[in-house]
């Protein structure tokens, strides 16, 4: 008992002014006071002692947090190095798959350009030999004559610059198929874009393989107009399904020698989005590979013939880049079209 309560209970016990009965219950009382005041230090030093592990685990949990703190850290920035690298990578990819497709063009892009070419410099041989003639009839004094030929040299003349600039737009369109998008949009003739890599791709083929034929058709709708595209991007999306095209049609041609290799390229309004299709009527695509041909690497050519990378990319480029859709319906052995959708 405590030494305080001790003392009363002492006191009480040989108080005089106390009945025996009241000295009872005042000492119960104290007893039952002692008891409480027992309990409740008690009850204290199981407190104490479990403030004192408490503080000692959230002591050992701080600092197990700052070390997992330092390790999310460290791992934070491993994988932002690793995400840098996978960009960087990503990107090396992306240019490669462009200069790929650029080399297979190079043989087309000669031949386009060579056209316009021999126009110029037929034009400037004839141009050159009617001066020399509009001379010798100005020396004779016949000027009627001489002013017909200048007419026909202004002619040449508007016919080199034609074809000058032909020749300048297969190469402004070469280089905007190399280089990086600046992903800005810009008014763009889908119809003159799909026309010009459809020619650009049919003799890069023809380059590559000197027995390829096939009939090509289009189906252009002249309504259509001016479009806000990224044009480089969507180029490069209509000549690789082009080029994918042309290389189903030149694989069943090996199987059938009677078969008649068609590729179709079109483009269609439709309410407020614009359907740019190319069909061919090749080997089709097996269904197994259906579901995967828009993932990345993967390819049903052999190896060493293709990346893997050209529906995956372009896929990106109509959903990513410009909100649309690309879509594929085919039937293996018969058909495969391929359907990009933008919106207007």
């Amino acid at each position: 008992m405590n030494l305080h309560l001790q003392t009363i209970s002492e006191l009480i016990k040989n108080s005089p002014g106390l009945t025996e009965r009241e000295k009872e219950s005042v000492l119960r009382s104290i007893k039952e006071a002692d008891k409480s005041q027992s309990l409740l230090e008690f009850k204290l030093g199981r407190i104490e002692k479990d403030r004192h592990t408490l503080s000692v685990m959230l002591e050992e949990s701080i600092e197990d947090l700052q070390k997992k703190s330092s390790v999310i850290e460290e791992a934070n920035k491993t994988l932002t190095q690793t995400l840098n690298e996978l960009k960087a990578t990503q990107a090396q990819l992306i240019q490669s798959e462009k200069m790929a497709s650029l080399g297979e063009l190079t043989a087309g892009i000669a031949h386009e350009i060579q056209n316009p070419l021999n126009f110029v410099n037929n034009f400037s041989e004839v141009s050159s030999e009617l001066i020399d003639e509009m001379k010798e009839q100005l020396e004779k004094g016949n000027e009627e004559d001489a002013k017909a030929i200048a007419d026909e040299i202004k002619m040449s003349l508007e016919k080199i610059n034609f074809h000058g600039k032909r020749a300048d737009g297969i190469v402004k369109s070469m280089l905007q198929h190399s280089r990086t998008s600046n992903n800005k949009k810009e008014p763009t003739d889908i119809n003159a874009l799909a026309d010009e890599y459809l020619r650009l791709a049919y003799h890069g083929m023809r380059a590559k393989d000197k027995v390829f034929n096939a009939a090509i058709k289009t189906d252009f709708d002249e309504s259509i107009g001016l479009i806000k595209i990224i044009s480089q991007d969507i180029g490069r999306v209509i000549l690789n399904l082009i080029t994918n095209a042309f290389y189903a049609v030149m694989e069943k041609k090996k199987l059938d020698q009677r078969y008649e290799p068609t590729v179709t390229v079109s483009t269609k309004r439709v309410d407020n989005k614009i359907e740019i299709k190319v069909k061919d009527n090749g080997t089709g695509i097996p269904q197994k590979a259906l579901d995967k041909i828009f993932q990345p690497f993967f390819t049903t050519k052999p190896t060493g013939q293709g990346t893997g990378l050209g529906l995956s990319l372009s896929y990106d480029i109509v959903t990513k880049g410009h909100g649309g859709e690309l879509k594929v319906e085919t039937t293996e052995g018969e058909y495969t079209e391929f359907s990009i959708i933008l919106p207007v």
